[in-house]
């Protein structure tokens, strides 16, 4: 190579880096809140709850409710919209986890169902509408592909705010201090499996130190636990030779979806492995994932059944 095409090379190298240094972080709902707050501030996002306004004759009044539950229609926009300014500074993005409310705070976070089909996804709010009569709600492509109503455009749906996922995204966002939700907090002691690759919080403090069950007992374990599971993802939690730890987990684990309790055989050792699923879709089970590590538990990950 000459030096007029070795410098021109070295040229689009450094242009190349400079471009991919102003391109903003696409914030996902599934990262920690202050990793959130990053990417949305790198875009020009702001927390916002705003003032009353006026559409189509009609007022609205924007508040921070973290009681909000509500049944109606939700319906989805796309392609026009991409790229294009939310009502809170951020870029719009079809294929990512977001929608659009017209009185919860930007950005908030919240748990949709599709009561039609029984799918359940988490996203953040961070833009304003739908405005047409009777819908509640507007998601983005991404989400209207998961809740599965991209086709027929609309579905009934209950949306339901997370409080403390909300109340740690504005805290993020804003540098508040939000006290921790004492009654729901797992301990901090971590019990390892002997697998030695999962972990998880013991279940009530004081702590409680796992005792081997009995052959008698295995015999009963056995009949509980489940041998196999539907296909789909799921979240793997932990794994326990004690059956007790795994349902005191379990049990603990049972607002983020549907716990079940696996038992498997490990380098000829038995082990009863807690999962949260099945979803259908990767997506979902890596929102779980991702509510449960900041429940308190990182080893959380997802695997495919």
């Amino acid at each position: 190579m000459n030096l007029s095409k070795l410098k021109l090379s070295v040229l689009y190298l450094s242009l190349a880096v400079l471009l991919s240094g102003c391109e903003s972080v696409t914030p996902e709902v599934t990262d920690p809140p202050q990793k959130q707050a990053s990417a949305i501030k790198s875009q020009g996002g702001v927390y916002k709850v705003g003032n009353p306004y006026k559409i189509l004759g009609r007022w609205y009044y924007p508040k921070e409710d973290y009681s909000y539950s509500e049944v109606g229609i939700a319906s989805w926009y796309g392609p026009d919209f991409h790229a294009k300014r939310t009502a809170n500074g951020e870029k719009y993005n079809m294929h990512s986890l977001t929608a659009a409310h017209r009185t919860l705070p930007l950005p908030s976070i919240v748990k949709i169902t599709n009561l039609e089909n029984g799918r359940s996804l988490v996203v953040r709010v961070n833009d304003r509408g739908p405005y047409a009569r009777n819908r509640i709600i507007d998601v983005s492509k991404k989400v209207a592909q998961l809740l599965g109503f991209l086709e027929k455009g609309t579905a009934k749906v209950r949306v339901e705010i997370l409080e403390k996922e909300s109340k740690n995204l504005k805290a993020a966002m804003t540098g508040e201090n939000v006290a921790p939700d004492v009654s729901s907090a797992p301990t901090t002691q971590i019990v390892k499996s002997e697998i030695g690759e999962d972990v998880a919080p013991l279940a009530s403090a004081p702590a409680i130190t796992p005792v081997a069950p009995s052959y008698a007992d295995r015999d009963d374990y056995d009949n509980k636990a489940e041998k196999y599971l539907p296909g789909g993802y799921y979240v793997q939690a932990g794994a326990f030779s004690n059956y007790e730890t795994a349902g005191q987990l379990a049990s603990r684990l049972a607002d983020f979806g549907s716990p079940h309790i696996q038992k498997a055989k490990v380098n000829g050792r038995l082990f009863y492995r807690v999962r949260i699923g099945p979803y259908d879709y990767h997506e979902e089970a890596v929102v779980t994932q991702a509510r449960i590590r900041n429940f308190g538990i990182p080893a959380a990950h997802v695997v495919e059944n």
